[in-house]
C-alpha cells in the first residue's frame, strides 16, 4: 500500500466558504520562465491569465500558482530578485511603472474572476534575497560593503545593513543561503519579521489570495514559514487558513527533515514540492529502460507523506533538465496517486498537452483525478516494464470517488499488460484516459468473481480504467 487517501487544502469559494476539505485538488503553475517576453505580454499577464480562467475552471482546475507580484530590480524581472514587496505595478521605478506581469489592478481583476470561477490563486513568496538596492554600505560586523540600502516608492519596509546577514540580530547564516551574491534578509531583526508578516496579512487579507509557495526554503529558518502559517488571518469576516508548499529542492531525507521542522511550530499542513518523485518520472519519459520497479521503492515524499506532497512534472527552473520524451506519461502517473499535483502551464497550453475532448491529454487526466481517484492506492503489479496500480475509492456525504486502476507500460513496442486481482468482483471497467505511441482505444475489461482482469496500456504510455 503506498498511502492514505489525502485530505487536501482547496480555496474558499466566491461566497467565503471552506470547500470540502477531503475532496481532492489540481492547481496550474500559471507562468514559466520569461513568459511574458515570449508570449508578447510584457506587462499584460495578469490579464493573460484573466482570459483562460473561466475554461481552466471549467475543466476542473482548483487554484492557480502565480510568479511573485512585487516590483523586481528591474520592472522586466521575473520577480525572484525583490526590491519593493508593496509595489505591485503601480509605482514608476527599477525601469518603469508596471512589473513584468501587470498592476495592482489587474492583478486583483484576476484574483477576483478567478474565485468566480472557483479557483484560487497561491502567492509565490520569496522572502530571503533581496536585489536592487540603491546604496551600497559598509557593514560594521565585518567591514564587507555590499548593496544593502533600499528607498522603496511605496514607502514600506525600508532596509538598511541591519537587516541582513549579518546582523546584529543574527551573525552566522545558515547553510545554503547564499544565491547569487544578493543579500539575504535576516528575519529575526523586528523590522523584517514585522514586515513579513505585514506582506503576508496583505496578500491574503487584503488582495485575497488563498495561500503561499515559498521559494528557496533552504535559505532561511523553517520557523519563520511557520509562524506566517500559524497566523489567524481573516477573510470576509472569517479565520482563515491558507494553503502552504515550500521549494526545498533536495532529496527525501532532507524534505523530510524540512517538514518535520516546519510542521512543528503550526498545525496547518505545509507541504513540499516532491523532487525526488519528479527525478524518477524524468527517468521514466526520457529512459526507456527505466526500471518502473523504482516507482515502489519509497523514495519519494507522496511515497512517505501523502499528505504533504506537491507532485509536479516540471515548473520554471528546469531549464535543460525538462523531461523531452513521453511526458505524458508521468502526468498520467501524478494524477492518479496521492498528493497534490501541479499542472505546468507550458505544458498544457505551448505544449498543447491539453488535449481538450480527446482521452489523450491532461484534461482527460484532471476529470479522472476528480472523479475516481479516491481512496488507498495498491501497487497490484511491478516488473521492469509494466506497472499496475488500484485507487480502492473513497465515499461520503459530499464525495464519491469510486476509484480506478491504473496501467503504466514501459514497453515501446507493443502493448502490455496482465491479470490482476483487483478489490471488485464481477465488475466491468471502461478506459477514461489513454496515451502512448499507439491511441487505438483501449477495450473495456470485466473482472471474474475474485476479482481478476488484465489491464493493458499501450506502449510507452498508460491506461486509467474506470468502474462503470
Amino acid at each position: 500500500m503506498l498511502a492514505v487517501f489525502l485530505p487536501v487544502h482547496e480555496a474558499p469559494r466566491a461566497d467565503g466558504e471552506q470547500w470540502s476539505t477531503i475532496k481532492m485538488a489540481v492547481m496550474m503553475q500559471a507562468f514559466y520562465w520569461d513568459a511574458p517576453k515570449l508570449e508578447k505580454k510584457e506587462g499584460e499577464w495578469w490579464n493573460f491569465v484573466a482570459e483562460k480562467v473561466e475554461d481552466l475552471g471549467k475543466t476542473g482546475f482548483n487554484a492557480l500558482w502565480l510568479p511573485p507580484v512585487s516590483k523586481a530590480s528591474d520592472h522586466t524581472s521575473m520577480g525572484y530578485d525583490p526590491y519593493d514587496y508593496f509595489d505591485l505595478g503601480d509605482f514608476d521605478q527599477k525601469g518603469g511603472t508596471k512589473t513584468f506581469y501587470g498592476n495592482r489592478a489587474e492583478l486583483e481583476a484576476l484574483i477576483a474572476k478567478a474565485h468566480k470561477n472557483g479557483i484560487g490563486l497561491y502567492a509565490d513568496m520569496v522572502i530571503n534575497h533581496n536585489s536592487g538596492a540603491d546604496e551600497e554600505e559598509v557593514n560594521p560586523l565585518d567591514g564587507e560593503k555590499r548593496w544593502t540600502k533600499f528607498n522603496p516608492k511605496s514607502g514600506k519596509f525600508p532596509r538598511d545593513w541591519n537587516c541582513f546577514h549579518p546582523s546584529r540580530y543574527e551573525q552566522v547564516m545558515i547553510e545554503g543561503e547564499n544565491f547569487a551574491g544578493f543579500p539575504h534578509l535576516c528575519h529575526r531583526n523586528p523590522v523584517v519579521y514585522t514586515a513579513m508578516f505585514e506582506y503576508a496579512r496583505f496578500l491574503i487579507e487584503e488582495l485575497g489570495f488563498d495561500g503561499f509557495r515559498f521559494d528557496f526554503v533552504k535559505g532561511f529558518g523553517a520557523w519563520m514559514i511557520g509562524l506566517l502559517s500559524k497566523y489567524r488571518y481573516v477573510k470576509d469576516g472569517k479565520d482563515f487558513m491558507p494553503y502552504v508548499v515550500g521549494e526545498m529542492w533536495s532529496g527525501t531525507e532532507d524534505i523530510d527533515k524540512w517538514l518535520e521542522r516546519v510542521n512543528r511550530i503550526t498545525d496547518n499542513q505545509i507541504a513540499a514540492f516532491d523532487f525526488p518523485l519528479r527525478y524518477k518520472l524524468k527517468d521514466v519519459c526520457d529512459k526507456p529502460s527505466y526500471d518502473l520497479r523504482n516507482l515502489t521503492d519509497g523514495g519519494a515524499v507522496v511515497m512517505k507523506r501523502p499528505m504533504h506532497a506537491a507532485t509536479f512534472v516540471d515548473n520554471h527552473d528546469m531549464g535543460d533538465n525538462a523531461i523531452i520524451n513521453d511526458k505524458m506519461m508521468a502526468y498520467s502517473f501524478i494524477m492518479v496517486h496521492e498528493g497534490y499535483p501541479s499542472i505546468f502551464w507550458y505544458d498544457y497550453y505551448n505544449n498543447g498537452l491539453a488535449r481538450p475532448l480527446t482521452p489523450n491529454g491532461i484534461d482527460a487526466l484532471v476529470n479522472a483525478h476528480h472523479k475516481y481517484a479516491g481512496g488507498d492506492s495498491q501497487i497490484l503489479h511491478a516488473d521492469p516494464d509494466l506497472y499496475i496500480m488500484q485507487r480502492v475509492g473513497f465515499k461520503d456525504d459530499s464525495v464519491d470517488q469510486p476509484g480506478l486502476i491504473y496501467v503504466l507500460n514501459n514497453l515501446g513496442d507493443k502493448w502490455s499488460g496482465t491479470s490482476v486481482k483487483t478489490k471488485w468482483a464481477n465488475q466491468k471497467f471502461a478506459p477514461i484516459a489513454w496515451d502512448g505511441h499507439d491511441t487505438a482505444h483501449p477495450d473495456e475489461r470485466t473482472t471474474d468473481a475474485d476479482g481478476n482482469s488484465e489491464f493493458p496500456a499501450p506502449p510507452r504510455g498508460f491506461a486509467i480504467y474506470a468502474p462503470v
